[in-house]
């Protein structure tokens, strides 16, 4: 049989069952996807996992935050690398630690993270070295998938070529040496101050895993907005900060971390934030990252539940 009886006949058969080859592939790609039902959390209100960042109860101890996240329902934490180290110090073990967060039914999604990592020269950079396989030891022992990469020391005039490569450089000790995924930062308080710059860092680290982490508050204190969120692909989001901007005090510039509130209480378009992140297809963790001294006051199962309770009433306005 030649190719063109082939095709013809080919036709031929899809005709007599009354079905043109194009529909009959559409129907194989409904089928697929009623197979592949998206997952969703929190009793069916959330399409990602929620984290609690553990800065949210800073004066806690480690295991008490652990315990206050399970207790009010979330399904993550994110500790910090100063966590960990006293944690260590006092004589635990991190990988013990890692099975209690599992057997509670979190998971550690992100640690905060690879400070210094990024220095402006080759010296410092080697130098670093030391400290940043120690933090991702420690996070890899306790199981995180991903950890932050902090360029707080990248230089006000940085290199945007150099910064990438050093990334890269991180990605791959990361992934090949400890089996953690670095991801970047931005914060307005440090030289890669919007999610526009540390996109580009990322796209130019040239490197399949690449990601950031972008976080509402620094979006919005940086100037650096909202609408860029739409132009990602989900893919290269390793976990989304959350937290809301008070009215007060109004100017950007007076701003400070200190003054992070709760989802829904502040004057961020935070529903359709939502909606924005949930077309890049993100699949990954909403953390509730705040630092309200105001809220270390107050008793600190109760400011974990709260946190839940409004995020979850935020991801409900946002209809996703």
């Amino acid at each position: 049989m030649n190719r063109r009886n082939f095709i013809n006949l080919g036709a031929a058969a899809a005709l007599v069952s009354g079905a043109a080859p194009a529909v009959l592939a559409g129907t194989s790609r409904a089928t697929g996807a009623s197979e592949h039902k998206e997952k969703r959390y929190q009793k069916g209100v959330s399409p990602w996992p929620i984290c609690l960042d553990t800065a949210t109860i800073r004066p806690a101890s480690l295991k008490d935050k652990v315990k206050f996240a399970a207790k009010a329902g979330y399904d993550a934490i994110e500790p910090w690398d100063g966590e960990l180290q006293e944690y260590e110090a006092q004589g635990g073990n991190l990988k013990d630690l890692g099975k209690e967060i599992r057997d509670l039914g979190l998971f550690v999604p992100s640690v905060i993270g690879l400070w210094n990592a990024l220095p402006p020269t080759r010296e410092l950079f080697d130098q670093s070295l030391k400290d940043t396989r120690n933090r991702m030891r420690m996070a890899s022992e306790l199981g995180a998938q991903h950890i932050q990469t902090i360029p707080n020391t990248a230089g006000d005039n940085y290199s945007q070529k150099w910064v990438a490569a050093r990334y890269r450089e991180i990605l791959e000790i990361g992934l090949k040496e400890y089996n953690i995924h670095p991801a970047l930062v931005f914060v307005k308080y440090q030289p890669v101050k919007t999610m526009g710059q540390a996109m580009g860092i990322a796209m130019d680290a040239n490197h399949p895993k690449a990601k950031i982490i972008p976080d509402t508050y620094h979006m919005y204190i940086s100037e650096g907005g909202f609408e860029g969120l739409k132009m990602l692909n989900g893919s290269s989001i390793a976990i989304f900060q959350f937290g809301d901007v008070p009215a007060k005090p109004s100017a950007i510039e007076e701003l400070g971390d200190q003054h992070r509130v709760y989802p829904g209480d502040g004057i961020l378009p935070l529903p359709q934030i939502l909606k924005d992140l949930k077309s890049t297809g993100f699949r990954g963790c909403v953390s509730l990252e705040l630092y309200n001294p105001d809220y270390w006051k107050q008793d600190l199962q109760e400011v974990a539940s709260t946190g839940l309770r409004k995020t979850l009433e935020v991801i409900k306005k946002a209809g996703v």
